[in-house]
């Protein structure tokens, strides 16, 4: 929905994801999310940083370079909250694979969608209808996704002007305009034109 309101302005938007946002993505997120396949978290740390690295280089920076706007669901923030607070490895490993993974390639805008652990586990059961279609971070249990949500607002707290928490409750559309009055104003101001070709 972001990407179809950024495209009426008249952005190039590429829409992107983490893990599988390249061939070779594809291939390491059926690894890590298959609730099956058991992965040591020291692996599974390393794999999101390869995924991570083949992103940044083939499919990022081109797209970057080119002037088009990316949106990407996740990206290394992920891992500071997953890998992290999750799997409690320490800030200065988290910091370390993160830099090498992304080059120093920082996103200029973060949205973390915000939800009680409560209702996001409520969420996934009605998603997957009950029955075993999570994958292996969706199983886990409500601590580490207490600890994750944690990791999340206190990125937020840390880095306000570039991590904004915007209220995942309510309906889609609700949830869609509350990242409208974030994204919007925010691309305006790194890029005027947006403001004037919606006007056009």
């Amino acid at each position: 929905m972001l990407a179809s309101e950024l495209r009426l302005r008249g952005l190039e938007v590429v829409q992107t994801r983490e893990p599988g946002g390249t061939a070779l993505g594809k291939c390491i997120r059926t690894v890590l999310l298959d609730a099956q396949m058991e992965v040591d978290p020291l692996a599974e740390l390393l794999l999101f940083a390869a995924d991570r690295a083949q992103h940044v280089r083939r499919l990022l920076r081109p797209a970057i370079e080119s002037g088009s706007v990316v949106l990407s669901d996740r990206y290394a923030d992920a891992t500071a909250a997953y890998q992290g607070a999750g799997r409690a490895f320490t800030p200065e490993l988290i910091a370390k694979v993160i830099e090498i993974a992304t080059e120093g390639l920082k996103p200029d805008l973060t949205l973390v969608f915000d939800l009680s652990v409560a209702e996001c586990l409520a969420r996934t059961e009605r998603r997957t209808d009950g029955e075993n279609k999570t994958d292996r971070l969706d199983a886990e249990d409500a601590a580490f996704h207490t600890r994750v949500r944690e990791a999340y607002l206190q990125l937020a707290s840390n880095e306000p002007d570039r991590v904004r928490i915007v209220d995942a409750t309510g309906s889609v559309n609700e949830i869609h305009n509350r990242v409208l009055e974030v994204v919007i104003p925010f691309l305006e101001k790194q890029n005027p034109e947006a403001r004037s070709q919606k006007s056009e």
